[in-house]
């Protein structure tokens, strides 16, 4: 019995050693397929991720290039529209400059300017002065009462050009100069070989500036030389012989 024992022992023994070592196979075997199905499936995430990288740093470039195509054109546009906007407001800066130059020259020019016509009616008074004065006679056997009447016209006439000088009225001086058809209107040509052709020798109405405008040309006779005869002519050929 003892021997029947121990064999059944031994047998139960290999029994489960065996039992073991299959369980160990298994295991194994188990252990294997987990790692060849660990292993595909993080080949197939890594494949997934390198695919995803790749795709994702394509699209960006490709919308980055379009990005760039559609910025270039609208930086173009901006940089013309600055252009111009800074064009009009130049060409606006200068109208309104413009503007007020002309607006401020009107303005000076109506102040200084815009009683000429009220000023020319006035020189009719000044006119009658100087013709009485030079109608009467300048004789120093004149009774008192005339030669005070003389004192107290050329008295008047003093006061009246002073005031029209105050106003910016000056009297032309035509006298023995230059013939000047901007301040001259030439009446008659006066002969006379004593003096040169074209200087004014004679005044019958005087004329007046305003400020440096003309407000009444001078009513002048002009000198002009005298025509010589063929006798002359050849006197005047002897003597230089």
């Amino acid at each position: 019995m003892n021997e029947i024992d121990e064999k059944n022992n031994l047998d139960n023994e290999e029994t489960a050693i065996i039992d073991e070592i299959n369980e160990t196979d298994n295991s194994e075997e188990l252990n294997e397929k987990e790692n060849l199905e660990n292993q595909e499936q993080i080949e197939d995430f890594l494949s997934n991720e390198n695919d995803k990288e790749e795709n994702d740093e394509d699209v960006p470039i490709e919308e980055n290039l379009e990005e760039n195509d559609e910025d270039v054109p609208i930086e173009e546009n901006l940089k013309d529209e600055i252009l111009q906007l800074k064009d009009e407001k130049l060409r606006l800066l200068a109208e309104m400059e413009n503007l007020r130059k002309r607006s401020n020259k009107e303005r000076v020019d109506s102040i200084r300017y815009g009683s000429m016509n009220l000023a020319r009616d006035i020189l009719s008074p000044d006119d009658n002065l100087t013709r009485a004065l030079n109608a009467l006679p300048q004789d120093e056997n004149n009774t008192q009462t005339i030669v005070n009447l003389i004192e107290g016209l050329k008295m008047v006439q003093k006061e009246f050009s002073t005031i029209l000088e105050k106003h910016g009225i000056k009297k032309i001086i035509a006298l023995n100069t230059r013939f000047d058809h901007n301040f001259h209107q030439a009446m008659v040509e006066i002969e006379n070989n004593d003096v040169e052709e074209g200087v004014v020798i004679q005044e019958m109405q005087s004329g007046y500036t305003m400020h440096d405008r003309l407000l009444r040309p001078s009513m002048v006779g002009v000198a002009k030389k005298k025509p010589k005869n063929n006798e002359n002519e050849k006197q005047d050929k002897k003597n230089q012989q």
